[in-house]
């Protein structure tokens, strides 16, 4: 167990960054890692219902991405709409931020907004006299380490077949990028929402890992996912996201899932025990992230950079549009 960032480190060739997703979603190999023995198998995602018993859950996160990367006409910025509490206020990061300064008018599809607040960690306010179409001039918000921008065929492959419409997130749930309908066809499987925000793009800065902090998300669970959850007899917890919020919605008081709307902050890292979830399918993620410390909680650090080297070795396809591992 350790505390330190340094240790979360591990070296990847950067061809084996994922740019681009597989010619079909299901396309991908599985590195399964079972976590009390540190044994690893080699599979495909096709493989990976053949896993699963009578009485299995796969719980999977719903949100849709939304086209949040937006460029300004005038100044010429580069806007991540993180949050829209109204279709007239948007709340963005703002890239050069200089730029932005309060008061400041920005265009945006030919609408001129202006900045009205700048919140403490740096996020600019925008008001518009009219909503802007985000559908129509926004974008995919890749991420920055694909080192390219989005393409037409990204609107359709950065996002799950199962994304709610009225769900709405600034990055995908990746783990569910793999899934099919005919796979899901053949799985037991409920759906909660996190809206994925912009904490998924933020490096943690500190050596002292417990010195970070993570941005509050928003995660909904209905009753009839409750129920389900309630109901299984082993949780597995498609993606990192879905595991956050299983570890951090409330219960009743005989412990069951209960419907429900919050926000979650939650920073799982060893020597955190992950308590909600069985296994956990997931993507590979880069070094030092939060991501490679919650999983280390679920599989213990040693395995997890052991397992990541053998992915190394063998050429896993690594990060968003790549492979994924699963954890039982």
């Amino acid at each position: 167990m350790s505390l330190r960032l340094s240790d979360y480190a591990y070296d990847l060739p950067d061809e084996l960054i994922a740019r681009y997703p597989p010619p079909h979603r299901d396309d991908s190999r599985m590195l399964v890692l079972r976590r009390d023995t540190g044994a690893t198998e080699h599979r495909r995602f096709t493989d990976f219902p053949g896993y699963l018993a009578p009485g299995d859950l796969c719980v999977m996160n719903d949100a849709r991405v939304i086209p949040a990367r937006v460029i300004a006409q005038e100044p010429k910025l580069e806007l991540l709409v993180v949050q829209r509490p109204t279709p007239m206020q948007w709340i963005c990061w703002v890239k050069p931020g200089r730029r932005a300064r309060l008061h400041r008018e920005i265009q945006v599809g030919g609408i001129r907004g202006r900045v009205s607040h700048i919140l403490p960690e740096g996020e600019r306010v925008i008001d518009f006299p009219t909503a802007p179409d985000l559908d129509a001039i926004g974008h995919p918000p890749l991420p920055p380490y694909l080192g390219r921008e989005a393409e037409p065929g990204d609107r359709e492959r950065y996002q799950t077949v199962y994304a709610r419409d009225e769900a709405g997130a600034i990055a995908a749930p990746t783990a569910g990028l793999h899934f099919t309908p005919e796979i899901l066809g053949r799985i037991s499987h409920a759906c909660l929402t996190l809206q994925v925000g912009a904490g998924t793009f933020l490096p943690v800065k500190t050596e002292d890992i417990t010195q970070h902090h993570m941005h509050r998300e928003n995660y909904e669970i209905s009753a009839g996912a409750a129920a389900a959850i309630n109901a299984a007899q082993r949780i597995v917890a498609i993606g990192t996201t879905t595991l956050r919020v299983l570890e951090s919605c409330g219960r009743d008081g005989n412990g069951h899932m209960m419907a429900q709307t919050g926000w979650t902050d939650v920073f799982l890292h060893p020597p955190a025990q992950i308590r909600r979830a069985h296994a956990l399918l997931t993507n590979f993620h880069l070094p030092k992230s939060t991501l490679m410390m919650l999983i280390s909680a679920m599989a213990g650090r040693e395995r997890v950079l052991a397992a990541y080297a053998e992915a190394v070795r063998e050429r896993y396809r690594f990060f968003s549009y790549g492979d994924c591992m699963l954890i039982l």
